[in-house]
């Protein structure tokens, strides 16, 4: 910080304060805007740092000052007269400061902490500012006087140079994010929404009607208006509805306390409308919009559209050996070797079975994985949910590349609102991109796929997620989920890890959801009973 550098003050000050109470611990300074006068005392010519009387008295002299609203004589105890009094006297007047006690505590070392209690007063509006701040006492290098180290950070501690505190109207009304029902959503109650509701309110805020902006303080720089640090009165909020169901919201934030890493999210199949989505830790990366990891078999679903639409049908024989390799490639096996000759291609499905994928390889051909998840299930172009979201990544390849994303590895990266789109694509017919608001909100067209999914296949997809569900991997967690289901479970293998990435995707009826757990295992044990938790509530 500045130490001694202005050298602009008062060269001869009279001696002593007039009216000043001797500075203790518990010293409370009290001052009406526009107080009478101080004059800073004479210091002794010394050298070195200040002495602990001499910080006591330096600090209790400025913020004397400071409460009785004298600004030039609070300056004058500064190393810059005529910032600090500017400042001072801008803090009365753009923050509407009509009152201020300024309460010291204990000296550590040259600091001094203080409390301050402002009373703001803007249109009739009347309101009591607490906060805590400190000064820094210093010896002047000329003047060899003890100084405040003058910077906008005593009058509060968010401010910087060229910064000050202005009360007034707030630009916009404030908003209340509510779900589609008009319940009113916050981070206390959802935590996974903290990081989203900001990015609503921003986004959109200014597209509402209705609302009376209230009466803030806060941050004024160069740029403009800056953090709103006290609220004086809140106005009336405008309201911004979502998607999101607040009680599914609350099955998804419960569910995904049961598993460390975990996020899901769900969606109406018909509409796209986000139902729900938590993550465990709530953060600010939001893994069930953003994660951007392999899927693991739940992308099975897809390659068996691909499969289905090259002649392969659920009863096509599809032996599953423990391991398997296609055109000399790279060597695949199951989950614990498991192996089973007899079975056919719904059987390898239901089972999660990989190597029958693999030995159905020369079915396809390197585009035909990629090709088929953006003409049926709105890939490879860009998502505008609303607010920041993965949009999917399915680059296809040769070789090795084309046999990995055949069971959803390699180089595909999906988050669990990518996967449960696939669900719902399969339950609805048609991909429907998933969306958090209104889209006459959302800047951007929606992504659409090229067409809706043939029939005869998707009669097959629903079958054999249906028998997935029933007798399959993800029979465990779809127990007690009933009506119109289907599931598809995935364990994605990640070098490095001792266990891979649970995954679970399941359509209930028009709602179809998905689940991540990283390094959770198998996902059926693991994704599984998160995804059906939320399925359960969505009815």
């Amino acid at each position: 910080m500045r130490r001694g550098v202005k050298l602009g003050i008062v060269a001869t000050l009279t001696a002593g304060l007039v009216g000043i109470a001797a500075y203790g611990a518990y010293n409370i300074y009290d001052g009406l805007s526009g107080g009478g006068g101080f004059s800073a005392a004479a210091a002794p010519a010394e050298t070195g740092p200040p002495t602990a009387a001499e910080v006591k008295k330096t600090a209790a002299d400025f913020l004397a000052a400071w409460a009785k609203g004298d600004a030039t004589a609070a300056g004058a105890l500064t190393n810059d007269a005529a910032t600090a009094s500017a400042d001072l006297a801008a803090y009365r007047k753009d923050a509407h400061v009509a009152r201020v006690r300024l309460t010291p505590g204990a000296a550590k070392g040259d600091v001094v902490p203080f409390k301050v209690v402002a009373s703001l007063s803007y249109q009739g509006k009347s309101s009591t500012w607490t906060y805590s701040s400190a000064l820094t006492v210093f010896r002047g290098e000329t003047t060899h006087r003890p100084l405040v180290d003058w910077e906008p950070a005593v009058l509060h501690p968010k401010l910087t140079d060229g910064q000050s505190l202005e009360t007034g109207e707030a630009a916009s009304p404030p908003v209340d994010v509510v779900d589609r029902n008009g319940k009113v959503l916050d981070a206390d109650d959802y935590p996974s929404l903290a990081s989203v509701l900001p990015q609503l309110r921003e986004r959109y805020g200014a597209k509402l009607s209705g609302g009376k902006p209230g009466i803030e303080t806060w941050v004024n720089a160069a740029d403009g208006p800056g953090q709103t640090l006290h609220v004086i009165s809140k106005g009336t909020a405008a309201k911004l509805p979502t998607t999101l169901d607040a009680r599914v919201q609350k099955a998804a934030e419960q569910a995904v306390r049961r598993s460390s890493q975990s996020s899901v999210a769900a969606v109406k199949a018909s509409t796209g409308e986000i139902l729900a989505f938590a993550n465990n830790p709530s953060s600010d990366n939001n893994n069930a919009f953003n994660a951007q990891v392999a899927p693991g078999s739940t992308f099975k679903v897809v390659t068996a559209t691909a499969l289905l639409e090259r002649g392969v049908t659920p009863g096509t024989p599809a032996p599953c050996p423990a391991t398997a390799n296609h055109d000399n490639g790279k060597m695949f096996h199951n989950v614990e070797s498991s192996s089973d000759p007899s079975a056919t291609f719904q059987r390898d499905f239901a089972i999660s079975c990989n190597t029958g994928f693999i030995k159905l390889a020369g079915r396809l051909d390197e585009s035909s994985v990629p090709t088929v998840a953006q003409r049926y299930y709105g890939f490879g172009q860009t998502w505008n949910v609303g607010v920041p979201a993965w949009d999917g990544r399915v680059p296809g390849g040769p070789g090795d590349e084309m046999t990995e994303e055949m069971i959803g590895q390699g180089q595909i990266q999906m988050s669990p609102l990518n996967m449960a789109s696939i669900a719902a694509t399969v339950q609805n017919g048609v991909f429907r991109q998933p969306r958090l608001v209104a889209a006459g909100l959302i800047e951007g067209p929606l992504a659409k796929a090229q067409s809706g999914l043939p029939s005869g296949v998707r009669g097959n997809l629903k079958s054999m997620m249906r028998l997935t569900a029933s007798s399959g991997t993800a029979a465990g967690a779809m127990r007690g989920v009933y009506g119109d289901v289907g599931a598809k479970t995935g364990s994605a293998e990640v070098g490095g890890q001792e266990q891979p990435n649970g995954w679970f995707v399941a359509y209930r009826g028009d709602v179809a959801a998905g689940g991540m757990v990283l390094e959770g295992g198998h996902g059926g044990d693991s994704a599984g009973p998160i995804v059906a938790s939320v399925l359960k509530a969505s009815s």
